[in-house]
């Protein structure tokens, strides 16, 4: 029985998808801009499986999920918790629908240089950069303030 008094956070996944030119797949947001596929999980939905549908829906490609890479935590409210992962590219062409207007591969260069936003910039820099350890961040909102960071284990 709730009290009313339970925290309460939304649950992501997002994915740094590559494909086999070590392209990244970026979408773009009707008003975010450019970022990585992401979004909600559902009630009942396991992370994998929303991890499979939102890229699938937000840039109409199939992947291999691969490592957690990156798990943050958005003090700001809304709370969310958002788990990000490294996928590999497996078929379909990338097409927008839903929130996006665009989907394509970059350059992991272009890629940073198109996503202007700096939670997503920072978020897609440490996905890129992922050395094979798991990452926690919490952070705040306006401004962006990383205020944790710590490992949680990996090779």
């Amino acid at each position: 029985m709730s009290t009313g008094n339970e925290p309460l956070h939304t649950l992501v996944v997002g994915c740094l998808v590559r494909n086999d030119r070590e392209e990244v797949l970026l979408i773009k947001h009707q008003k975010r801009g450019w970022e990585i596929p992401q979004g909600r999980v559902e009630e009942g939905e396991s992370l994998i499986d929303a991890l499979h549908r939102e890229v699938l829906e937000e840039a109409g490609v199939l992947i291999h999920p691969g490592s957690l890479a990156t798990v943050w935590s958005k003090l700001t409210p809304p709370s969310a918790v958002i788990f990000t992962f490294l996928g590999r590219y497996l078929s379909g062409r990338p097409a927008p629908s839903g929130d996006s207007v665009e989907a394509a591969w970059f350059t992991p260069a272009e890629a940073v240089e198109r996503v202007t936003g700096s939670v997503m910039r920072d978020r897609l820099q440490t996905l890129l950069n992922f050395d094979g350890t798991i990452k926690y961040r919490s952070y705040t909102v306006k401004p962006y303030q990383v205020v944790l960071e710590q490992g949680l284990g990996g090779r």
